[in-house]
């Protein structure tokens, strides 16, 4: 049982004499801290460098419960007792307490490696990735004030063996070179002078590292460069969004691209 792997692979890093041990796993896309400490006699935690295998297993472990409807957890805080007694405690929807906390990618990452239904996105995370509350209206509100920016998921998550998959309709093929098109005028926020891994090749190097913007949603290079590649479908409600324009991309202002970096970074920039 994976669970009771975690508590023998923390057993090597104890010293004698320890009574408990407490591990705590936060974690949202690649964002990863691991804590942990341990109590002898006395009663008071001493921090402990956690063992690089404790660590894998509880990345396995969060990948191995993740569920379509639900994500996964957020937070794992696994105590053990000596000499074998465990508890484990899994948190999916509250905001873990980060010691650094991630950028808005970072949650977008999440969403993407571990898909959940909307109505399991807390308010918190909505907010700090710039998606709208569930009961708010997409669309521009009266008095023309801008909805919130979407940000594009690459793909919907992650099998078993770490390869990336969608559950999308397919484009249709007469109309895949018009949205690629789109997809890589509009204009680039962000980039990196590298390129990042082709994750559905055996390790090609050829996807670009940038974000763009139509000032309706934000997209990382690869969706384009997966759409012309592999004939990647983008998210539903981007390509009915985009087949909305006939197309044709609007003039995306300064202000505009400035609060697309600020989602994409984390930096907190504001308008108006």
């Amino acid at each position: 049982m994976l669970v009771r792997q975690i508590g023998r692979a923390m057993l090597p890093a104890l010293p004698p004499g320890w009574q408990r041990v407490r591990t705590e796993y936060r974690a949202a896309g690649r964002h990863i801290e691991v804590d942990m400490a341990f109590a002898g006699p006395d009663g008071q935690f001493q921090p402990l460098r956690p063992p690089m295998d404790v660590v894998t297993l509880l990345g396995q472990l969060r990948a191995g419960m993740h569920a379509p409807d639900r994500g996964t957890w957020l937070t794992a805080v696994y105590e053990l007792e000596a000499p074998s007694a465990f508890t484990v405690d899994f948190n999916s929807e509250d905001e873990p307490r980060w010691r650094n906390p991630p950028p808005p990618i970072g949650l977008q990452d999440e969403l993407r490696t571990f898909p959940r239904t909307e109505d399991r996105i807390p308010a918190w995370w909505r907010q700090r990735i710039g998606l709208p509350p569930v009961d708010a209206p997409v669309d521009t509100p009266p008095g023309g004030v801008p909805a919130p920016m979407r940000t594009a998921r690459v793909y919907d998550g992650k099998a078993p063996n770490g390869r990336p998959f969608v559950n999308r309709p397919p484009v249709d093929p007469r109309l895949r070179e018009q949205l690629t098109a789109y997809l890589e005028a509009a204009p680039v926020v962000l980039a990196a002078s590298k390129y990042d891994v082709d994750e559905f090749s055996a390790g090609e190097q050829d996807v670009p590292l940038n974000f763009r913007t139509d000032g309706t949603w934000i997209w990382a290079g690869a969706v384009p460069h997966y759409l012309r590649k592999y004939g990647l479908p983008p998210e539903p409600d981007m390509v009915a969004h985009i087949m909305g324009l006939n197309f044709q991309l609007a003039p995306v202002d300064e202000a505009t691209k400035e609060v697309a970096v600020g989602l994409i970074t984390g930096q907190g920039v504001s308008v108006g």
